[in-house]
């Protein structure tokens, strides 16, 4: 079980922990002394535990991925930001590696509420028939690069003939970078990743290893894999942020068991405040935050991320509540457009009306399911 804000009987404890601990974690971010901000921000709850009732669900099991574009949950449990809004209800998390496991988990009823990207999300809505889930909010934007090998590949169009790695087929990454591809005019076979380009579908932990033996020319990856990437000599060629109108893409999204949410909206609400109070937090306090993030994945994987890697991969992810609702969308076309799955109804994808309750009492505008919310 990772350590967590559950396993620390108040904030203000772990905060002396953490910050004895941080200097030995990561140098130079400990003189950022996160932590201290958030509990001089944090004493008033909002959400629905406010009134000190006890909620509706004694526990409410949380996945998310060690990914710095998940820092919403990195941080909000490192910080206790989601807890202090739960009141009695205690979090019991779960760290994923890949999308189709944490979908798996939300399936299956051993997971409530999960951080996850937006291809797992349609995935698995379709697959469900609209039965299993619904996507409550956003959480971050941005954080994907295509980085390759300087020595082999110096434009754009040098990629066509070389082995790019994605991190899945069919995730978020890998529909981006197939739609990449045909807007090239290059071909390449879905299922095996064969063609104009030979897509190679590699474990994120694999990668860099995979990069500095020379079996891959490249990556599109999220962060921090392509910062790992860069700091073993590679270099960035494309941001994916510059495809999109305004900068913005939906990668991380927070969804729900449809269960969970009927038997539990108190709870719900309850997590949500929580988030929002946390992206709040991050964005007023971006070296803090960066920290605090670094903190959580050292006691997710053993180390703390270099400030080689995390510096240069921070800026590039933008924490946001918005789902971005339209851009998942349009990802979705994308897969169509690539052959990996049929013409999707995403009617009903959404449920934002506990978010914007939130979000209305934060005194924050409201946000938009793009047409796709549910009725």
């Amino acid at each position: 079980m990772p350590a967590t804000g559950t396993t620390r009987k108040t904030f203000r404890r772990r905060g002396v922990v953490a910050a004895a601990a941080l200097p030995l974690l990561i140098g130079a971010l400990a003189s950022c002394g996160y932590g201290s901000q958030a509990e001089k921000g944090g004493d008033k709850k909002t959400g629905a535990a406010a009134d000190g009732k006890k909620l509706s669900a004694s526990e409410v099991r949380i996945g998310y991925f060690p990914n710095l574009t998940h820092a919403t949950a990195l941080v909000g449990l490192q910080e206790g930001l989601i807890e202090k809004e739960l009141g009695g209800t205690k979090i019991k998390p779960q760290a994923f590696n890949a999308g189709p496991s944490e979908i798996e988990a939300l399936n299956g009823g051993s997971l409530d509420i999960g951080f996850i990207g937006p291809s797992p999300s349609i995935n698995g809505y379709v697959k469900s028939k609209g039965s299993n889930l619904r996507i409550i909010s956003g959480s971050a934007s941005g954080g994907v690069k295509l980085v390759v090998n300087p020595d082999r590949i110096k434009t754009l169009d040098d990629i066509k003939g070389k082995k790019i790695a994605t991190p899945q087929k069919g995730n978020t990454q890998d529909v981006a970078f197939l739609n990449w591809i045909s807007e090239q005019g290059w071909t390449v076979d879905p299922e095996s990743g064969k063609g104009d380009v030979s897509v190679v579908r590699t474990d994120n932990k694999v990668t860099p290893d995979a990069f500095k033996q020379g079996s891959i020319d490249g990556a599109w990856v999220p962060e921090p894999t392509a910062s790992k990437l860069v700091s073993d000599g590679g270099s960035v060629l494309l941001d994916e942020t510059t495809l999109w109108p305004d900068k913005k893409f939906v990668i991380t999204n927070v969804i729900v068991s449809q269960k969970f949410l009927k038997e539990h909206p108190d709870v719900v609400e309850a997590v949500l405040a929580g988030t929002v109070k946390t992206n709040e937090w991050i964005n007023a306090n971006p070296d803090k935050a960066k920290a605090s993030a670094n903190a959580k994945l050292a006691a997710e994987g053993g180390k703390p991320l270099d400030a080689k890697i995390i510096d240069p991969a921070w800026p590039s992810i933008a924490i946001t509540d918005d789902p971005l609702a339209s851009t998942l969308k349009t990802q979705a076309d994308w897969a169509v457009k690539a052959g990996l799955i049929e013409e999707p109804d995403l009617a009903g994808i959404y449920d934002l009306k506990l978010l914007n309750k939130v979000l209305k009492a934060a005194g924050k505008p409201e946000v938009s399911d793009a047409g796709l919310g549910a009725k």
